[in-house]
């Protein structure tokens, strides 16, 4: 699979969240995501304000669900969504919900295996159960918590190639990595590199970050773009 770039656009109106979508995809990026804050903050109306000023780019819908499942796909997909979000710490009837619904709707279904108790577990679970992607992901306040504490920041990069060599889906790596680690994530088998918070977004504020966000953009996507995805060894 050839590196595709996502924006995570994790900020809680709408017109910013246009206005950097419309930003990001002059500068390459292939797929928008609605991050959860802005969900939280505009629900159904943002994803399809997104879908009506972006008719044919991929919209991931990050609901994160944990309950509801074929409801929650339902209605983000009916709003323009096509690929939704769901827990492997979901109970695994709630993740059968979620793909009925890809399947009944038309999208895909992305898997995020984030405080599983075994994330290379939690993948092959998320794969068994018929999710089209893994998101392998350390949560946000789980990085900060930590890293408050003195301990080492845990990062996705640290099992992300043993996740790659233990599911046959695309793997999605998120979770604190910086501009050099999201570009990077291909040589590890992961092809599908996401560019939010804290790369492109105020991870504190969930403002667009200041500066030329749309030229760094260009050259991330360009050195995104310009590499092949390295094939795993199978485990």
């Amino acid at each position: 699979m050839k590196p595709i770039v996502q924006i995570s656009l994790d900020l809680t109106n709408i017109d910013e969240a246009l206005e950097t979508a419309e930003m990001a995809i002059r500068a390459g990026v292939d797929w928008l995501e609605a991050g959860t804050p802005l969900i939280l903050a505009e629900g159904l109306h943002g994803v399809r304000k997104l879908r009506e000023a972006f008719p044919d780019v991929p919209l991931v819908a990050d609901l994160k669900t944990m309950d509801g499942g074929y409801l929650e796909a339902e209605m983000m997909a009916k709003a323009g969504a096509t690929h939704v979000v769901v827990m492997a710490r979901a109970h695994e009837e709630t993740i059968k919900c979620v793909v009925q619904a890809g399947k009944d709707f038309g999208v895909k279904v992305m898997g995020d295996n984030m405080v599983f108790p075994d994330m290379v577990e939690g993948a092959k679970f998320l794969e068994d159960l018929g999710c089209d992607y893994v998101i392998h992901h350390i949560g946000y306040d789980e990085r900060r918590g930590i890293a408050a504490s003195g301990r080492r920041m845990p990062s996705p990069l640290d099992q992300l190639q043993e996740v790659v060599a233990a599911v046959n889906i695309p793997v999605q790596a998120v979770g604190g990595l910086s501009i050099e680690q999201a570009i990077k994530c291909p040589q590890y088998g992961a092809p599908l590199v996401v560019l939010g918070a804290p790369l492109t977004i105020d991870a504190d504020s969930f403002k667009t970050a200041s500066g030329d966000l749309e030229s760094s953009l260009k050259m991330i996507c360009e050195a995104i773009h310009s590499q092949e995805t390295v094939s795993p060894t199978k485990s």
